[in-house]
């Protein structure tokens, strides 16, 4: 079977995240948005595991997988995904003598290698991999050059590609081929908007945790469903300050320093990527760019926000309608969607078939789109 699965998320107790967060609001979260698996994000600390123990099974028939999130020595995030919470307690203990708030930090920050850290998930049986790979801070790429270099003699069991990357950026790394890549939401709350806006696509034998995880370690991943990458705000090379975006040999020759504002260049995202690629491209699942279905009625309705009154109504009816919202983005027929509305119809055909004008971010301002 095929389940719908988000591997990456938090909880309130990390920061800059909803208050609202709770095991319920989750799960409520995922029944709107469609989603079969679930993470439960911050597993390492210990009231938000409490928390979930009653929800492991649940109404929602949603599978729970312990998931976790930690920065490293040289501030490079790593992904834990573990088959049950008592893993997770055991190495917080084995992880307390490298971070003194493991009890208070949703997403701590542990002085270790990643080597380190590896070693001690795969002794208790759990996996790693880097978090938002490409994305320029705090990621594998923006501390080294290869992921051996990070994780040396242990292996890492996955990518997670980031919202500023899809499949192609990574499908040309050597170190890459063979592993399996993952795209979740690394959301902070419980909206729609936010949780699910990426995920993954994983044939199961079995729906349970075990089964989850033996799939993705397997390859068994169906379809990664993602931001178009021109969104992230770090896609493209660009100017930190005032955002002018440049070529890679433009910032080369201007030595990284905006000529016009004399502000910081980034190295863009998407050309990090290619520069590391090094085979010819590996063949992936497919790669399904989306936008979130508020955003997209947002835009049909020309208001400010997924979040007003008028777009909030729409996105309920289509709800109340198909029952999910990734069946709508991926699945539901347009001539049934434009019953309850013709313009959204429209945008979310024209977004399955790629038809949507990009505007590529960079320097940290976020990209945009629009519909034909």
């Amino acid at each position: 079977m095929e389940l719908n699965a988000d591997l990456h998320i938090h909880s309130k107790f990390a920061m800059a995240t909803s208050p609202d967060l709770s095991p319920e609001t989750i799960l409520a979260g995922c029944t709107t948005k469609g989603l079969d698996v679930v993470a439960t994000g911050d597993a390492l600390h210990p009231v938000w595991r409490k928390m979930w123990e009653p929800f492991l099974e649940n109404d929602a028939g949603v599978v729970v997988i312990p998931q976790t999130e930690v920065e490293d020595e040289r501030r490079v995030h790593h992904v834990i995904l573990m088959e049950t919470l008592e893993q997770f307690d055991e190495l917080q203990k084995r992880l307390t003598p490298y971070c003194s708030h493991l009890e208070t930090a949703g997403r701590p920050h542990v002085y270790a290698s990643g080597e380190t850290l590896a070693a001690a998930v795969h002794e208790l049986g759990g996996y790693i991999g880097p978090a938002h790979a490409f994305t320029p801070w705090t990621s594998l790429f923006a501390a080294f050059e290869k992921p051996s270099d990070c994780y040396l003699s242990e292996k890492f069991d996955f990518c997670e590609l980031g919202l500023s990357a899809d499949s192609s950026y990574g499908a040309g790394i050597a170190e890459f081929a063979g592993v399996p890549f993952l795209t979740n939401s690394d959301a902070h709350s419980q909206y729609p908007t936010k949780l699910g806006r990426e995920f993954n696509r994983i044939s199961v034998q079995k729906k349970t945790a075990r089964g989850v995880l033996d799939a993705v370690m397997s390859g068994n991943i169906t379809l990664n469903a993602g931001f178009f990458p021109e969104e992230g705000k770090y896609n493209r090379t660009a100017c930190t300050r005032c955002y002018v975006q440049f070529s890679y040999e433009e910032a080369e020759a201007n030595k990284w320093k905006c000529p016009d504002c004399k502000g910081r260049i980034k190295l863009g995202v998407r050309e990090r990527a290619f520069a590391m690629s090094s085979i010819p491209e590996t063949k992936r699942p497919p790669y399904l760019k989306m936008i979130p279905l508020g955003d997209v009625i947002a835009r049909v309705l020309g208001v400010s926000s997924p979040n007003t009154k008028k777009a909030k109504a729409l996105y309920a009816a289509f709800i109340e309608r198909f029952g999910n919202e990734i069946t709508v983005l991926l699945e539901a027929p347009e001539a049934e969607m434009a019953e309850v509305s013709q313009g959204v119809a429209s945008a979310v055909v024209s977004m399955r078939e790629g038809r949507v004008l990009l505007f590529p971010g960079g320097g940290g301002k976020y990209g945009g789109f629009a519909f034909p």
